[in-house]
């Protein structure tokens, strides 16, 4: 979830609950959140809100395909290779790793609503398509920090967008994904040489630097919402060594 700010930093994804022509499809309760959380829809956009604050939409996707297919490329021929997302989100991410990860490849996706997963598979099933269907595919109703602390060496590679990353985010819990701490348990739940992506509205230095000092080799590259570069939306790629010590 991300706040009404930094929903901007989506690309104009804000002010859908009251504007001209969007209709409620869906709203679900968020524990310890005063605002539901709603679908919307106008003609062919749907959108996920909070409030104002818009959390995903179909039209802007480019960024999060990215996150998928460049967050698994280097899974593309590792046998019984485990990738875990942390969100649901519409499906985009997932759809983009699925693409690059070969038939033996496991993900488990790490969704802290129902809701989003009901979603998914009803007034959402289109956007989707069948990739909840795909036997590489486990959902998980819990939250991402869990999956993440459930033991050691488990992943090649975990993909999260949470919270519009390390900043601007809704629930203080989500803070320690993005600690020292939860990078530490992040690392510690990789493999040799799996990475750690993470995806962002805006970037953020401290973040970056946070990153290496949790051992971490670090590439941040930056992209427009549709996919080209720019100095939008950010994606690190944290590598963790081959021959670390933990």
């Amino acid at each position: 979830m991300i706040d009404a700010s930094a929903s901007a930093d989506r690309g104009t994804r804000a002010g859908r609950s009251t504007g001209e022509g969007w209709q409620e499809v869906a709203r679900a309760a968020i524990p310890g959140e005063a605002e539901p959380m709603r679908l919307v829809q106008r003609g062919e956009a749907y959108s996920i809100l909070i409030g104002t604050a818009e959390l995903m939409t179909n039209i802007l996707r480019g960024s999060e395909q990215a996150l998928g297919r460049m967050g698994c490329a280097h899974l593309h021929d590792t046998p019984q290779a485990t990738v875990l997302i942390g969100g649901l989100g519409m499906g985009f991410t997932l759809n983009a790793a699925l693409a690059e990860l070969p038939p033996s490849a496991r993900i488990v996706v790490s969704e802290l609503m129902p809701a989003v997963e009901q979603w998914a598979r009803g007034p959402l099933g289109h956007v989707f398509g069948r990739c909840l269907d795909d036997p590489r595919v486990e959902i998980r109703i819990e939250d991402v920090r869990r999956t993440i602390q459930s033991g050691a060496e488990q992943f090649d590679a975990i993909l999260l967008d949470v919270d519009n990353g390390p900043q601007g985010m809704t629930q203080r819990s989500n803070n320690r994904l993005y600690d020292a701490w939860g990078l530490k348990r992040a690392r510690f739940a990789l493999k040799p040489n799996g990475v750690l992506a993470v995806w962002s509205g805006s970037p953020n230095r401290q973040f970056k630097a946070r990153l290496r000092l949790c051992g971490f080799d670090v590439e941040e590259r930056r992209f427009h919402s549709d996919g080209r570069f720019n100095r939008r939306h950010v994606i690190w790629f944290a590598t963790k060594p081959e021959h670390a010590a933990w």
